[in-house]
């Protein structure tokens, strides 16, 4: 129950920082689970396991409130859809002690990307419709191989590139729905074809992932209060240090076993 509970503020957290700003659901989930000592690939799954309720809850809203470009939307997906796919195979072939390191060390990144792009200014606003295969590409891939990596790539990226925040974070929200239905279900195919040795873990850290839905589920809601009251700067220059204060941790654990 002290694991439900706390996975339960940590999903709540994490996606009211996610719906403010489309992004860190997936990396502040996995990194938390990480730092328990969670396998990278049991980690990646039950984030995403628990991605298929709160991307719901959060596309959908986004769709009510007309905050999506559909054009965008459908050029995004397969890219998405194909990196993921791709990732999930990758990270069910390799033990999960020999992929830590390198998952800690994408986390670190992304926790330095995210303080620093609090201290960019916003470009003008523009649709960058060339970026978004490759990025669609990484995004998927990265958000597979690290339990997050959607939204700090894609969400970034076309904010970077000059997207509107409104269009580009409903946009990208809806999207990830599609992508975590596609990287659970390859997670399945590699759990019933054999390919996945570690799947045994994942019974281990049900009530984690249970807390996990609730509390996205539960502050998915809320999203909207929280980019009209919380500057978006603050946001990620807390959340940046926080993944990189996780990943420094994860790292020097590892270091001390060699």
């Amino acid at each position: 129950m002290s694991d439900f509970l706390l996975f339960l503020v940590v999903g709540a957290l994490a996606q009211l920082v996610d719906g403010a700003l489309g992004m860190a659901y997936g990396v502040i989930s996995s990194t938390v689970l990480l730092s328990f000592g969670v396998a990278p690939a049991v980690a990646s799954a039950s984030v995403h396991t628990a991605e298929l309720f709160t991307t719901a809850a959060s596309g959908s809203a986004h769709i009510a409130n007309r905050n999506i470009d559909w054009r965008l939307f459908w050029r995004l997906v397969p890219f998405g859809v194909a990196g993921g796919v791709l990732g999930t195979y990758v990270l069910t072939s390799i033990e999960g002690d020999a992929i830590r390191p390198f998952v800690a060390a994408y986390l670190a990144v992304i926790g330095v990307l995210l303080t620093l792009r609090s201290f960019r200014k916003a470009p003008r606003p523009q649709t960058p419709m060339g970026l978004v295969p490759p990025l669609g590409l990484a995004g998927g891939f990265l958000d597979s191989i690290g339990g997050g990596g959607w939204g700090p790539i894609v969400t970034s990226g076309l904010l970077g590139a000059g997207g509107q925040p409104r269009y580009v974070i409903g946009t990208v929200n809806a999207a990830e729905f599609l992508i975590t239905l596609a990287v659970s279900i390859s997670f399945v195919l590699a759990l019933v074809t054999g390919h996945w040795e570690e799947a045994g873990d994942l019974s281990t850290h049900a009530l984690s992932v249970l807390g996990l839905i609730a509390g996205g589920v539960l502050a998915a809601p809320l999203a909207g209060y929280a980019v009209r009251r919380i500057p978006e700067r603050l946001l990620l220059r807390v959340v940046g240090v926080l993944i990189c204060l996780l990943a420094v941790q994860q790292i020097v654990g590892l270091l001390s076993k060699s």
